[in-house]
């Protein structure tokens, strides 16, 4: 998997205000911004990308995903 293919996959499932995904093809961050974070604790945040990514977790083709989930209010604090 690349940066860009897990990058579309999870905005095909999540709208994101912002997404950013590096890493080195094993190990990946990603930096995700959506209003539909509104509400949930960071658990939950991160199930839902986690879901955006269907079974590439479980078969190994992303083998780590580290992230920051932040709703648009929350981003734009931390920009401040």
């Amino acid at each position: 998997m690349t940066a860009e293919q897990i990058q579309a996959m999870i905005a095909a499932g999540l709208s994101c205000q912002h997404l950013t995904v590096d890493g080195d093809g094993r190990h990946w961050q990603a930096v995700v911004v959506s209003a539909q974070f509104e509400g949930l604790r960071l658990i939950a945040r991160h199930q839902k990308v986690y879901s955006t990514l269907g079974n590439k977790m479980q078969n190994d083709e992303v083998h780590a995903l580290s992230m920051k989930t932040f709703t648009p209010a929350e981003w734009a604090k931390s920009k401040a």
